[in-house]
């Protein structure tokens, strides 16, 4: 089960994430880090920009529960993303289509470490992680009219090992707060568990 979560705290790593976009951008390595220096992430997850599309989609889906406050500082990150990522958008591209590749890709030795049952609910949690942050880049990518047929064919290769090692559940993996950004039918591995 995920901590519980706070639209404070996606405001905040979202707005961290977006004062770092470009510079992120410029680099070669896929997982960067927040602020620039080594040591200054803190407890701050690391950048991507699967990482970052995910805060903001859930932030614009959740403007109903913003205080007015919140509503102009989400419009301020929105108005700063959509800068870097129309100047940046080769770069942007790519380390979304980099992103999807690695996530997917980091979740085949669950498979292996998933044949033994009483291990493999202890280790789901990253791949809940994984999966749904390939499925928000897939949404981004999408969403700027980028073929993703050749990831998608990837993503079901994925799922479908995946579903031999979970069962529907109907329970919300996450925190319930969350359940309105992500319908069961499309993040279905989100209302599944290892038996």
């Amino acid at each position: 089960m995920f901590e519980t979560y706070t639209i404070p705290q996606d405001l905040h790593e979202a707005e961290s994430m977006v004062k770092s976009l470009e510079v992120y951008l410029k680099q070669d390595q896929l997982y960067g880090s927040v602020g620039g220096g080594f040591f200054t992430s803190g407890r701050m997850p690391a950048l991507t920009v699967g990482s970052l599309v995910m805060r903001l989609r859930r932030l614009h889906l959740f403007t109903p529960r913003l205080d007015d406050k919140q509503v102009a500082k989400l419009g301020e990150i929105s108005v700063l993303h959509e800068a870097v990522r129309r100047e940046w958008r080769h770069h942007y591209e790519e380390k979304l289509k980099r992103e999807v590749k690695s996530r997917l890709d980091a979740m085949r030795p669950f498979f292996e470490e998933a044949k033994d049952t009483q291990q493999a609910s202890k280790i789901y949690g990253p791949e809940v992680l994984r999966r749904t942050i390939s499925e928000e880049c897939f949404i981004a990518l999408e969403d700027l009219n980028v073929d993703t047929s050749e990831m998608r064919a990837l993503a079901r290769a994925i799922d479908s090992r995946l579903r031999s090692y979970v069962t529907a559940t109907g329970k919300f993996y996450w925190d319930d707060q969350l359940m309105d950004a992500y319908p069961q039918p499309k993040f279905w591995w989100l209302y599944s568990a290892p038996p």
